[in-house]
């Protein structure tokens, strides 16, 4: 089969990674892809936002599976694109990529279908907001309803810095049309995990468990990031919890997709906290692979990724049965110095001296005269498998040593 991979960062360059062990794949092309996935498969430049050229790319080069990495041109409807013109899309049509487009949808979503999540409300401008955080327990959380990349929450801890943050959004605009509505919500004290699901019509299916550190420091501290460095399993989450998360999260979730019409074939990401009552809360939905979940967690699948694909996209999902390396997986982020703010590009990486047992997926880099440099606030997502969390730590952060890359930024405490 030929494939398609959309995207340019670490999820899409651990997608392809795997894609390229199957036997039944012919050929392997991405766009706009990355330099790390150049060196597998076939990359073109091409803006995601051009859905007209993608499909006639798609057409010209007989591609058979297409899957969607980043979350914006789902929401923006492209798989339904690709379904009208008849090839196969892994990623849910623009009604169902409404649950990250919207957090409002999606927490509007959440409450017509009885799956506990946070009290809330919705402001549209900067005074009735500040009216309406009196009504919340400090700390609270701020989200913009649209995409923000992956820093659209804010967690202010005063009630100054929540009318800071009011001002960001409704006088700066620094969120665009996404901050024009805001959810204000009831912070809730916990663990994080994160369950990534495969979902066709008429099943859902977790993969394997991870923990995301979002926070920019270590000690989970500083300004929230796309994801700092994730660890597979979520040593966190008990077979009794995840029992629970089956029957009060994932079988209602899909449920209310059957419910409200949305035929979903793709990856749900469900982001939970799960309380000191060992009670589990959505904190939102994602229509595709989290970064950097995926890049622990594929390197854990036995299964033919491509045959998972496909069981997905023709709603076979009862026929799949998923195998798993038992060992732990352990991604750590390399970001530009002043990730999630300012940061600076065009820094010379060498990666020669890696390990071969530790992966290396490229998120933001390039290629210039032959030599590798950065092109983005995270860079790097490096993954190693072992026994357990302290062998794998101690593989990453030696090798980490390795990579020439100046200023490079990341935290100590992946995996604790």
């Amino acid at each position: 089969m030929n494939i398609l991979v959309l995207g340019s960062g670490g999820r899409e360059h651990s997608i392809v990674w795997k894609l390229n062990q199957s036997k039944t794949v012919r050929s392997i092309h991405a766009i706009p892809g990355n330099p790390g996935i150049a060196e597998i498969a076939t990359v073109f430049e091409m803006n995601l936002d051009d859905h007209e050229k993608i499909i006639k790319y798609a057409i010209e080069n007989e591609i058979d599976l297409v899957i969607v990495g980043p979350e914006q041109p789902l929401v923006d409807g492209i798989a339904d694109l690709f379904t009208e013109n008849g090839i196969k899309v892994f990623g849910p049509g623009k009604m169902g990529a409404k649950l990250e487009g919207s957090k409002i949808f999606s927490k509007e979503f959440m409450v017509k279908h009885d799956i506990k999540t946070s009290g809330y409300e919705i402001y549209s401008n900067k005074e009735d907001a500040i009216e309406g955080i009196e009504k919340f327990k400090l700390p609270l959380v701020i989200k913009v309803d649209g995409l923000a990349a992956g820093k659209g929450v804010l967690i202010p801890k005063t009630i100054k810095e929540a009318k800071e943050n009011l001002s960001l959004i409704f006088d700066e605009n620094k969120f665009g049309e996404s901050g024009n509505k805001i959810l204000v919500e009831e912070f809730i004290n916990g663990f994080e995990a994160s369950i990534l699901c495969l979902v066709d019509e008429e099943h859902i299916i977790p993969l394997e468990s991870a923990r995301d550190y979002k926070k920019a420091y270590d000690g989970d501290l500083g300004p929230n990031t796309g994801g700092m460095g994730t660890i597979s399993p979520n040593d966190k989450l008990t077979d009794e919890m995840m029992s629970i998360i089956d029957k009060e999260v994932l079988q209602k979730t899909l449920q209310g997709l059957k419910n409200d019409g949305i035929k979903y074939r793709g990856v749900l990401f469900i982001g939970l906290i799960i309380d000191d009552k060992n009670e589990p809360y959505i904190l939102e939905y994602n229509v595709r692979f989290g970064d950097p979940e995926t890049q622990s967690i594929i390197p854990r699948m036995k299964n033919d990724l491509l045959d998972v694909f496909m069981k997905t996209v023709d709603n076979q999902l009862d026929e799949l049965n998923l195998e798993w390396d038992e060992r732990t997986a352990v991604t750590v982020v390399l970001a530009s110095d002043g990730y999630p703010g300012n940061y600076s590009k065009d820094i010379s990486i060498n990666l020669e001296n890696v390990d071969k047992d530790v992966f290396v997926f490229h998120a933001g880099t390039k290629i210039e005269n032959g030599l590798l440099y950065s092109n983005g606030g995270r860079v790097l997502g490096v993954t190693a498998l072992a026994e357990n969390k302290y062998e794998a730590r101690e593989m990453i952060y030696r090798n980490i040593e390795k990579i020439r890359f100046d200023k490079k930024m990341y935290r100590n405490d992946i995996g604790l």
